[in-house]
């Protein structure tokens, strides 16, 4: 079963870190490019997982972080 993004940031920190990260960080810009590359593979993605059983991890997001990885190792 495909997960989706639950935006229940509040439980481990009591502040947004996107209000930490200055507007023109490149890393910004890299994110929105990331985001659109991923919403037009998003259906596709979808037929990979099953209907029923436990929810994954959403796959944008593992994507989104084997790019910081990359780009941090």
């Amino acid at each position: 079963m495909r997960g989706e993004v639950d935006p229940q940031s509040s439980m481990f920190h009591y502040f947004s870190v996107e209000s930490r990260i200055p507007a023109d960080h490149p890393l910004r810009r890299v994110k929105k490019l990331a985001e659109s590359a991923l919403s037009a593979i998003s259906a596709e993605l979808d037929g990979l997982y099953a209907r029923t059983g436990r929810p994954s991890i959403p796959p944008e997001r593992l994507l989104k972080a084997q790019l910081l990885i990359a780009f941090y190792s």
